[in-house]
């Protein structure tokens, strides 16, 4: 399982680090974002839903999806009232660094849980979300950088935040470690609707702040198949 998770940690540093050699711009953002977005609802509607809702006791899993989302929203909604990131022009890199850390996390629950449901399970949604950080922290840095914040503060944040995802698969683990497999199912479907609301309420409409780039649907679309060949050749 640990090993599982190091995957997508690789692909969060490997995104991360990528700004710093590159020239960063609003067009490469809103690419970065958007190939992000096609493979986290390619992860959600081709790998997580199907197979929850396959194990029967569609209620539960639907539930547990709306809850997910509600999860996010709660936390959302804690970190406005708190101003903890201000309203400054940074504001936006800490909308989209924020969106990362909590999909980094349920990267982490959908790891321990589906190891625990089948490796084959595992080893299938970390390669997608591999996929899907490198472009996610890739603009989150990039995002940062545009905004002043120097280069040691930008390798802390990056380094820090793959923590996340071993606090998520070591918590996902546990907590359906020996529970039945409705139990595991509703678990991963918790994460798809944390990770559905964080894409359309942080990811989305960061990666249109500064105006679409002509390329973006393309992204879009170019990530959503890279998931849909990827679970096809693994499963």
């Amino acid at each position: 399982m640990i090993l599982l998770a190091l995957l997508p940690i690789a692909g969060s540093i490997i995104g991360g680090i990528t700004p710093e050699f590159f020239k960063i711009s609003e067009k490469n953002l809103g690419l970065a974002l958007h190939a992000t977005t096609g493979i986290i609802l390619a992860v959600i509607s081709i790998e997580l839903l199907p197979r929850s809702l396959e194990v029967g006791n569609p209620f539960i899993v639907v539930l547990a999806f709306i809850i997910g989302g509600i999860f996010y929203i709660v936390i959302d909604q804690f970190i406005d009232s708190q101003s903890l990131f201000g309203s400054s022009a940074k504001g936006s890199a800490w909308a989209i660094y924020s969106g990362i850390v909590i999909d980094l996390f349920t990267d982490g629950l959908m790891i321990g849980t589906s190891s625990l449901i089948s490796l084959q399970l595992g080893f299938l949604l970390a390669l997608g979300q591999v996929s899907a950080n490198i472009p996610g922290s890739f603009a989150s840095i990039a995002k940062f950088k545009e905004r002043g914040i120097d280069r040691r503060r930008r390798f802390i944040l990056n380094f820090s935040s793959v923590a996340a995802v071993l606090v998520g698969a070591t918590a996902g683990y546990w907590l359906v470690k020996g529970e039945p497999a409705i139990v595991q199912f509703a678990l991963l479907s918790f994460t798809a609707g944390i990770l559905l609301t964080v894409t359309v309420e942080e990811i989305i409409p960061e990666s249109h702040r500064d105006g679409e780039a002509r390329l973006a649907a393309l992204a879009f679309i170019g990530g959503f198949a890279l998931f849909a060949l990827i679970s096809s050749y693994v499963t």
